[in-house]
C-alpha cells in the first residue's frame, strides 16, 4: 500500500481546493478506462479453514506472487500487497485476496487480466493446499474463527467498528465483493453517472446476490453482504442523500466527506488512531493525535477511501453494491456497468428507467434486496422486470462501442430469463444434491 498521506504535502486552505481534487479526475471519452477489483475467500483444501497470515498460509502466498514479478508492498515489515505495472493485489482483514486491476480500454482485457491473475494464484496457492472461492459471505466459518491480517490501519478499523455498527466486524473479516471503476468526463458527466448508478445499485445486488449462508446453514437472504452492510457505519455507507440534491456537485460532494468521522493518519509511515475524530478539526490543527498540525491533501485522499457509500467518488466512480462471484460474474459487473455509463444513449435511457424514484424509495429498495433479491419491487415493479430493462440497455451501450463486449452479459440474460440469483442455486443445490452440507459450496465455488 502505498502512503498518500505523505505523498502529497499540499495543506488544505479550503473545500473549493477538495473539489478540484475530484475535479482532476475528469477526463476525455477517448481516455475511459475500466478497473476491476475483485476480493475471494482462501480456504485449506483438506479442512476448508481460513488461512492465516503465517505460516504456511497468506504471507507465503504473497512471497510466492512476487517471484512472479510483483513488487512486496509492506507494513511495518509485513507484506500486505503486491504491486506490477498499474495493477495491485492485496489483503482485507482476514486475508481476502483481492486483485486491483490495471485501467484497461475494454472489457475483453479485463477478462485477459482475470484470467492471468487466477492462473498465477492458482500456481503459487495450488501446491500450498490453497483455494480460492469469491462468494459474498463467508459461509462457513464464525467471525471469531476468521484470522487477522497485520495491517496498521485494520487494527484502528477493527476498534472502531463496534461503536457504530452491529456487523462492521462482519464486514471486514467474512465479506467479499466484486466492484468496477469508471471514469467521468466532467462535473454534469460525473453527477448524471452517479445518480443513475447509485438509483441502480440495489438492482446490481439483486443481480449478483450469491451470499445465502451463514455458518453453515440459509441465513434467509440472498445476499447478506449486502445486509451486512445495512449496519456496518450509518455514517459513511449506504445511498447518500446528498447525491440527488439541487446543486450536487465535486464541492457538495466533498463537504458530504469532510462531515465523514475519521480512521486514521498516516505520518512516517505509521497508521495514527483518529477513529471518530472530525476532519474539518484536523483541517484546523485541532486534531488531538496531531495536535497544531493542519490536515494536506493527501490526509484528504487518505480520508477519502475511508467512504463506504454503495457508489464512491474518488478521481472516478466505484460501483460497489455487488457480491463476489464465478469468472464469468466478475466480468458480467463490469460489463453491467461500463454498457449503461460510457455511451451517451445509454446513460439516457438509463436515466430514464430510474426517473422519479425517490431518495426513499432507492433506500427502501436497498433494504429490501438482501432478502428479496430480484423479487424486491419498487413503483410497482419487481427488481426483476427492472433489471431486465437494465441490462436491455446495457447490452445496446456496449454494443455501440462496436467492440463485441456484449456476451459478457450473459450470465446476467440467464438470470434475468430465469428469475433465480446464484445465491438461488446455491439454495436449491443445498436442499438437494448437497443434503443440507454448505460445505460443497467451495468445491463448486472454487476459481
Amino acid at each position: 500500500m502505498s502512503n498518500p498521506g505523505e505523498a502529497d504535502l499540499t495543506p488544505i486552505e479550503s473545500a473549493r481546493q477538495l473539489a478540484e481534487w475530484f475535479e482532476k479526475g475528469s477526463k476525455p471519452q477517448a481516455e475511459w478506462r475500466i478497473g476491476t477489483e475483485h476480493e475471494k475467500f482462501g480456504f485449506r483444501r483438506d479442512t476448508l479453514a481460513t488461512p492465516p497470515y503465517a505460516p504456511d498460509g497468506i504471507r507465503a502466498l504473497l512471497e510466492g506472487l512476487a517471484a512472479k514479478g510483483w513488487t512486496p508492498i509492506l507494513d511495518n515489515g509485513n507484506p500486505i500487497g503486491l504491486r506490477r505495472g498499474g495493477a495491485s493485489v492485496s489483503l482485507e482483514p482476514a486475508g481476502q485476496l483481492e486483485l486491483s486491476g490495471d485501467a484497461v480500454a475494454d472489457l475483453h482485457a479485463t477478462r485477459v487480466e482475470l484470467g492471468a491473475h487466477l492462473r498465477e494464484v492458482h500456481e503459487v496457492a495450488g501446491p500450498m493446499g490453497i483455494g480460492f472461492a469469491p462468494l459474498g459471505f463467508h459461509p462457513l466459518a464464525t467471525r471469531e474463527a476468521m484470522p487477522w491480517m497485520p495491517k496498521g490501519r485494520y487494527a484502528i478499523m477493527r476498534a472502531y467498528m463496534p461503536k457504530v455498527g452491529r456487523l462492521g466486524l462482519d464486514m471486514m473479516t467474512r465479506t467479499c465483493t466484486v466492484q468496477v471503476n469508471l471514469d467521468y468526463g466532467s462535473e454534469a458527466d460525473m453527477v448524471e453517472k452517479m445518480r443513475v448508478s447509485l438509483a441502480l445499485q440495489p438492482v446490481a445486488t439483486a443481480l449478483f446476490a450469491n451470499s445465502p449462508f451463514t455458518e453453515g446453514r440459509p441465513n434467509g437472504f440472498r445476499s447478506y453482504r449486502a445486509e451486512v452492510w445495512n449496519d456496518t457505519d450509518p455514517g459513511r455507507t449506504g445511498i447518500p442523500a446528498v447525491a440527488f440534491e439541487d446543486g450536487f456537485g465535486f464541492e457538495r460532494f466533498a463537504q458530504y466527506v469532510l462531515d465523514v468521522p475519521m480512521y486514521f493518519v498516516m505520518r512516517e509511515g505509521k497508521w495514527l488512531n483518529a477513529a471518530g475524530a472530525s476532519f474539518r478539526a484536523f483541517m484546523d490543527g485541532r486534531l488531538d493525535v496531531l495536535p497544531g498540525q493542519r490536515a494536506t491533501m493527501g490526509d484528504f485522499a487518505d480520508h477519502v477511501t475511508t467512504v463506504f457509500t454503495d457508489v464512491r467518488l474518488k478521481r472516478y466512480l466505484e460501483m460497489r453494491g455487488a457480491d463476489a462471484g464465478d469468472p464469468a460474474m466478475l466480468v458480467a459487473l463490469p460489463a453491467f456497468w461500463v454498457g449503461l455509463l460510457y455511451d451517451g444513449a445509454a446513460r439516457k435511457a438509463a436515466a430514464a428507467l430510474v426517473r422519479g424514484w425517490t431518495v426513499q424509495e432507492i433506500r427502501a429498495l436497498r433494504a429490501a434486496v438482501p432478502r428479496e433479491a430480484l423479487h424486491a419491487a419498487i413503483r410497482g415493479r419487481s427488481v426483476r422486470e427492472v433489471a431486465r430493462d437494465a441490462v436491455a440497455i446495457a447490452r445496446d451501450g456496449l454494443k455501440a462501442r462496436g467492440l463485441g463486449e456484449e456476451v459478457y452479459l450473459a450470465p446476467l440474460d440467464e438470470i434475468v430469463a430465469s428469475g433465480l440469483t446464484r445465491a438461488d442455486r446455491w439454495l436449491a443445490r443445498y436442499h438437494g444434491a448437497w443434503r443440507g452440507d454448505a460445505r460443497r459450496v467451495f468445491e463448486e465455488a472454487e476459481v
